[in-house]
């Protein structure tokens, strides 16, 4: 089915446009060639990674460099690369899914995996100078050599366009000359190639460069020893350190002054493959969770018959089946994204960049949600495993260890939260997602006097389709009003751009798990889809309650008076069910049928 730019949304249009299910990607769309990829991939991480997760957690560093090598002769790192360049020229989906699937094992492997074919690899396929791509792209598709992308230092950090690192430009024009440090560089130990962002005298942005590093000629590059980290032990973390280091001239990547474009640039493929990466990690410690609980007795009654005991189990399957269903949502609208610039006549590298730069936002909100659920199912793994689960004994404490990182890397939560709002603000002043419009429908809405006709729920989701378009209109009210109120000043009120983040990322992350298991009922029937809509519903109940909190908050924080009473009785409005769920009876199906399968199941 061919996509046009009409029915294709643009990034952040979900907030005012109506999604048909039928026009969502969900896992049970793989093709049969993504299928046969993921059992391959799960094979190899059962076999390589997690046969041998002993060693991992005990830092063998060598151990992760091996079993890249290995992923390399397998083609999964060459999964995204053009087939021009020795990869598979596969697409965006399937590189989301390889992310996916081979994840989970360790923290440790999956970190190297996404510094190489992420940020390691991709500024120099979607920036790199055809002779650039040609030298350097099949070495690291092939894993002949490995990438590492050096951009924070010490004093740059969430500001990564203030680094200090310096490239001076040769007398004769020919090479520059690099000097400062970078910290916390994943894959520093082992790699060969380093994508490395200095300053040009006195340039307002960072420049970006291609330094190869060969250790028996380092060529004034030297590495502080691995630093010891709470997670992601085997992953290879060291300082770099840039002393007159020589790089030719013609190894500057895109122009003068464009290291900050590439930078945020590979940050957002770098969101949607981090989410990605969580999304396997939540269904196996899942299952886990599960085996146990159903062996464990306690009162001579296995503990997954408690109460206690489902509302965790089902609360952990709603988040992973939502974070999944969202990943996939916005995977498939890039890879539409770019296949619709291709065929518009752009080079695979600017349809690639625009592509995903076009879901920024999506890239932000996914990379929030799913590293928060990742942590949260860890921690309730823990609980349901009692004194076992803080033992090094049993598999949940590394897990719980490992995904502590996630909320860190690839902006921390709090910037991707700011930036999802700052985007979509940004979007709409440029014409690119009509804010305003619907926000003064909201307004007129709220002067109204409220419909009191009992519409008719007998159909399926009605109701819950209703309800997302009611916290549409909540985070519309509550943005629109504190752009009117602050206009470019709204940046500088953190406190209230991450309420409103909240609002926003819970209904993508909801809406996506009700139009998915929309999709599927219709095409498989409801009865097989049981407890996926108790799942959609159970995460919307809780969204809901999220959006009510979260916009209180910012409404007593801007607005006074007349206009507050308006608000909070309009947010009352937007976040009443007609009809309560019944999330205890909800949550007795969800892990009723989790147990029954032993393991994530959907």
């Amino acid at each position: 089915m061919e996509t046009t730019d009409k029915d294709l949304l643009r990034g952040g249009q979900f907030l005012v446009k109506e999604t048909n299910c039928e026009d969502v990607f969900t896992p049970e769309d793989f093709s049969e060639e993504q299928t046969m990829m993921k059992e391959s991939v799960t094979e190899f991480n059962d076999r390589e990674i997690i046969a041998h997760k002993a060693r991992f957690e005990a830092k063998d560093y060598a151990l992760t460099e091996e079993v890249m090598r290995k992923a390399g002769d397998m083609g999964f790192l060459s999964v995204a690369v053009p087939e021009a360049y020795g990869g598979m020229g596969m697409g965006f989906v399937s590189t989301v899914l390889t992310c996916d699937y081979i994840s989970s094992g360790t923290g440790s492997f999956s970190t190297a995996f996404g510094a190489h074919t992420g940020i390691g690899t991709m500024p120099i396929t979607l920036y790199g100078t055809e002779e650039q791509k040609q030298k350097y792209v099949p070495k690291l598709a092939s894993g002949e050599w490995f990438g590492a992308y050096c951009l924070t230092e010490p004093d740059a950090g969430s500001d990564a366009n203030s680094g200090k690192t310096t490239a001076a430009l040769s007398e004769d024009g020919k090479s520059y000359k690099i000097n400062g440090q970078k910290m916390w560089i994943s894959n520093a130990g082992f790699c060969s190639l380093m994508i490395v962002f200095a300053r040009i005298e006195d340039d307002k942005n960072i420049t970006g460069f291609i330094v190869e590093f060969d250790k028996e000629n380092p060529n004034g590059i030297t590495l502080g020893e691995e630093e010891h980290k709470l997670g992601i032990r085997a992953s290879s973390t060291r300082q770099v350190f840039f002393n007159d280091t020589v790089v030719p001239a013609e190894n500057m990547l895109a122009g003068r002054g464009e290291g900050f474009k590439i930078a945020m640039n590979a940050l957002n493929v770098g969101r949607i493959k981090l989410a990605a990466a969580c999304l396997d990690s939540q269904r196996r410690i899942l299952t886990t969770a599960v085996n146990y609980a159903t062996e464990r007795k306690q009162f001579k009654t296995p503990i997954a018959e408690f109460g206690a005991i489902k509302t965790k189990l089902a609360e952990m399957a709603a988040n992973a089946y939502a974070g999944e269903s969202a990943t996939y949502r916005a995977a498939k609208n890039i890879e539409d994204r770019i296949a619709m610039r291709e065929a518009a006549g752009n080079t695979h590298q600017e349809a690639e960049l625009k592509g995903v730069e076009e879901y920024a936002i999506e890239c932000s909100i996914l990379k929030v949600a799913v590293s928060e659920d990742v942590q949260a199912s860890a921690d309730e793994g823990i609980q349901i495993f009692g004194g076992m689960g803080f033992s090094e004994d049993a598999p949940m404490e590394s897990a719980w260890r490992d995904a502590r990182i996630a909320r860190i890397y690839e902006g921390t939560n709090e910037i991707n939260r700011m930036l999802c709002v700052g985007m979509l603000v940004k979007k709409a002043m440029k014409g690119h997602v009509d804010l305003l419009g619907p926000a003064s429908k909201v307004q007129e809405e709220l002067m109204g006097i409220p419909s009191f006709d009992t519409p008719d729920y007998s159909e399926l989701f009605s109701e819950e389709k209703v309800m997302i378009q009611k916290l549409k209109k909540a985070f519309l009210m509550v943005a629109g009003g504190a752009v009117q109120k602050f206009g470019p000043q709204l940046e500088e009120h953190q406190q209230l751009l991450i309420a409103a983040a909240d609002i926003l990322i819970e209904i993508y992350m909801a809406e996506s798990a009700i139009l998915r298991t929309e999709k599927n009922a219709k095409r498989f029937g409801e009865d097989s889809q049981s407890a996926q809509i108790a799942m959609a519903k159970l995460y919307l109940y809780h969204a809901v309650d999220i959006v009510e909190q979260k916009g209180k908050e910012s409404i007593i924080s801007f607005a006074e008076g007349d206009e507050q009473r308006m608000m909070l009785m309009g947010l009352k409005r937007f976040t009443k069910y007609a009809n309560y769920p019944d999330i205890v009876d909800l949550r007795i199906e969800i892990a009723e049928k989790v147990k029954a399968e032993k393991k994530y199941c959907f």
